[in-house]
């Protein structure tokens, strides 16, 4: 298993193996056209980021979606389990993409509608629209009491935060 590297725009150069490489058959919506990804960020963090391999600029902010919604329990369609290989949750795992916005990190919203599907196994991946109406496209993940406190925050250090 050979190292490889690239230079992103966001973590400078990232070491990563063809092991780390997640495979999207049909790329994300609005990055259809990129099909290698991996993950990328701190461990540690609670945020990692998903960088494109074919795009060394683009990389998105996702999340477990525990980490937001502990009750979540996204219904994924039959095909979309088919198009990553496999029907057995011990392989499978999900990410949902987060939007941070820069100036007002504390209104963070989570896709909860359509989260990354991934076959921990094979590395295929795809991003679905899960059959749970309920959930939004853009959930709130801080409480406003949370929200409040980071502004607050972000204020007293003069917004350098």
């Amino acid at each position: 298993m050979s190292e490889m590297k690239i230079k992103t725009e966001r973590f400078g150069e990232v070491s990563y193996t063809s092991e780390d490489i997640l495979f999207f058959p049909r790329g994300i919506p609005a990055f259809e056209d990129r099909h290698e990804w991996i993950l990328a960020g701190n461990d540690d963090s609670a945020i990692r980021w998903l960088q494109s391999l074919d795009d060394e600029t683009l990389a998105l902010p996702v999340t477990s979606p525990d980490a937001v919604r502990p009750d979540y329990n996204a219904r994924i369609p039959e095909d979309e389990l088919k198009l990553v290989g496999s029907m057995d949750p011990a392989d499978l795992a999900l990410l949902i993409v987060v939007s941070i916005p820069e100036a007002a990190p504390w209104d963070m919203t989570a896709n909860l509608r359509a989260p990354i599907l991934i076959n921990i196994k094979t590395r295929k991946a795809v991003q679905v629209i899960a059959l749970n109406e309920e959930y939004p496209v853009r959930h709130v993940v801080f409480s406003e009491e949370v929200r409040e406190k980071l502004k607050a925050s972000a204020n007293e250090n003069g917004g350098d935060d």
